[in-house]
């Protein structure tokens, strides 16, 4: 992740969707392993560092669990891995050859974290705003992965300016609204664009949409980084499983993703190797449309254009329009260029 990322780079999010059980979170680590994404992503926190314990649940957070009066504190203790647990997770990710990758919610974190040699550091939407913390993430002087969701234009602005001011070597920003799920209507997502634009920096994408079409089309505008949150089963227990995909959707988006990355292209507009085959027998060449005399000159009464194996490309017509015939044709006898004129 040193280097500048060339293809779409594809993270499926496990978030908290492990339930802060170890072993479902290995399982999480196989199913995205299996679907083919490029890192896997975790988020990694002390509950009693990072909210209050009187705290509310967010709207999304109560539509999903089942203890709706409980606090956030409450529910994140329950759903806190430890960092023995995270050791764990990375040196099996590192065994099955899938990166990775965990978003630090507070500074005792992000010192774990970096400490174990994460290659980068996400930012979630929720510290868009949180400057002290942005200054210590700058400070590590690594590449880093800012989630805008919740934000203004200005709110990333300031974000942007403290990571490039005081040392992120490399910068990504993510598109994001922060909905568990996320109606298509909430999407914006030329607003990537504008980040884009307003930045001139790496863009890409994190989904809370249902389904796959949404992040297929980011990476057709130009995403360079998808994030979607994976669970082994919608019907889980838990705040964000219902805004998931399952291992089977996020295989399906995997190959959608690379066959539109594919399809993008270098940009050039050409034709490609089989259509240079193609074009010998479907474009039009320059023809008799009837007998022709030599002496005659070739003009719309006598000369048309047909698919023909041989033949002047029908390009040429202004030029031999007004010419002398040189010999007899017959018709629907190719008019060549080298032979004939």
């Amino acid at each position: 992740m040193q280097e500048k990322i060339e293809s779409v780079f594809i993270i499926a999010e496990a978030g908290v969707n492990h339930n802060g059980q170890l072993d479902l979170a290995l399982r999480l680590c196989e199913a995205a392993k299996d679907a083919g994404v490029d890192a896997i992503k975790f988020q990694t926190w002390k509950t009693k560092n990072i909210v209050t314990k009187s705290a509310s649940l967010a709207t999304y957070q109560k539509k999903n669990i089942s203890k709706k009066k409980e606090s956030q504190f409450e529910m994140l203790e329950k759903l806190e891995l430890s960092y023995d647990s995270f050791a764990k997770i990375k040196e099996y990710c590192d065994k099955i050859g899938i990166v990775f990758l965990s978003t630090p919610d507070d500074e005792e974190s992000l010192n774990f974290l970096v400490d174990m040699g994460i290659g980068l550091i996400k930012i979630g939407s929720g510290d868009v705003t949180n400057i002290p913390y942005i200054r210590k993430i700058a400070n590590k002087k690594m590449p880093v992965v800012l989630s805008t969701g919740m934000s203004y234009l200005r709110n990333v602005e300031r974000a942007y300016n403290i990571l490039t001011s005081e040392g992120a070597s490399e910068i990504t920003l993510l598109h994001c609204t922060t909905n568990y799920p996320c109606p298509m209507s909430e999407v914006n997502l030329n607003a990537m664009l504008t980040l884009k634009e307003a930045f001139k920096c790496q863009v890409g994408y994190s989904d809370h949409t249902l389904g796959i079409e949404v992040p297929i089309a980011a990476v057709a505008l130009g995403a360079k980084i998808i994030e979607k949150h994976i669970t082994l089963d919608k019907s889980m227990e838990g705040p964000d499983h219902k805004a998931s995909i399952d291992p089977t959707e996020l295989k399906e988006m995997v190959i959608a993703i690379r066959n539109i990355e594919n399809a993008m292209g270098d940009g050039i507009k050409r034709p490609n190797l089989s259509e240079q085959q193609i074009e010998k027998v479907v474009k039009k060449k320059i023809v008799a449309s009837r007998q022709i005399k030599q002496g005659e000159i070739f003009s719309d009464e006598n000369i048309t254009v047909k698919r023909s194996d041989e033949g002047l490309s029908a390009e040429f017509w202004d030029l031999i329009c007004g010419l002398k015939v040189n010999r007899n044709y017959e018709e629907d006898e190719s008019i060549n260029f080298q032979n004939d004129l």
